[in-house]
Parts: structure tokens; sequence; C-alpha cells
């Protein structure tokens, strides 16, 4: 509640409309725990790389669940639901690339972890440098129009799917109901 009063949300949809402006190219890399409001704002990025077994989104899985379910235990079908894993937004299209980490994490082999950053953060400004401006900005653009698209197609029409697997892992006969929900 504190951050909406101290005006947290305008901030960053400010910040987001600046960057989107920006006529310079705008590389990002995702390189761990990437789980609060100002994860929307590096979406802005013109192409995002994440590393391997980092997460990204705009909240983590225990804060949805407590704020959909009223508890944390419901966190598994909140993750499941956020799909914040390198691999998942890959397939929703929301990451461009997903950075090879050392087996264990980017920690186990410092030196190679670098040297697979430093290779996605070459090759992405590279290739956007040559791109003129006015294309520049109409990519970035169309880039974020089509973020949220893919959400019918991902959950086939099923909703409630999360609710429901909460329910029977809990044991419970009824769903559990997500406290002031609206469904549409």
């Amino acid at each position: 509640m504190g951050a909406e009063e101290r005006g947290q949300a305008y901030t960053i949809a400010r910040s987001m409309f600046e960057m989107s402006r920006v006529s310079v190219p705008i590389v990002v890399a995702v390189l761990g725990e990437g789980g609060s409001g100002g994860a929307l704002a590096i979406g802005i990025g013109d192409s995002v790389g994440m590393l391997e077994y980092s997460y990204y989104s705009v909240i983590s899985p225990e804060g949805c669940a407590a704020i959909l379910w009223r508890s944390g235990q419901c966190a598994p079908e909140a993750a499941m639901a956020l799909k914040p894993t390198a691999r998942e937004l890959k397939k929703l299209g929301i990451i461009d690339e997903i950075i090879r980490e050392p087996l264990g994490g980017a920690h186990r082999d410092p030196q190679l972890a670098s040297a697979n950053l430093e290779k996605f953060l070459t090759s992405a400004l590279s290739s956007l440098v040559k791109m003129p401006t006015d294309r520049l900005l109409k990519r970035r653009w169309e880039r974020l129009r089509k973020v949220g698209t893919f959400f019918e197609k991902a959950t086939n029409g099923r909703r409630g799917a999360g609710k429901k697997a909460a329910a029977k892992r809990n044991g419970a006969k009824k769903e559990a109901q997500p406290e002031d929900a609206v469904t549409a």
C-alpha cells in the first residue's frame, strides 16, 4: 500500500513511457531475480536476454499467491500461472534469448557465465546499432503491443486451472477462491 501512496505505479509507467522513446538500442539482461514492478520497466528492451536459471516476473509466486489466495501455500500454482522461467518466457515471446549458464548456475563458473553474457550483449547490440532509428522505434512499439496477446492461447480457455490444482493439493472439496477476484 505504501508504494502506491508514494506513486510507484506512476513512476514505473512514466519510466516505461520515456524509455520507449529513447532513440538508441536498449539491450536488457536478466541476471537473477526480476520480481517486482521494476521488472516491467526493463521489458522495454529491444533485445531481452535472461540467464538460464534466473526468473523474471512482476511479482514473486509467494506474493501472487498471498494476494489471490491469501496463502503462500499456493505459491506453486501461482508460479505455474506466472511462468517466470527463461524457458517459459522464451516460448511466450517475452524474452529473445536464453543465456546459457554453467551447470549449477553462474556462480559455479563466473568466467564462463560472463563470457556467455558478453556474447549475448555483443550480438544483440551489433545487430541493433545497424537499424535506422525510425525502424528501431517502430519495432520496439510493435514488440510492446504484442505483450499480453499470448494469454488466451497459453491457458487454452481453462479458467481457474491454478485454483483447481490448489484445491486438489490441499485436499479441499471446494475450489480455492481468490478474494475479491474479478472474472470476465
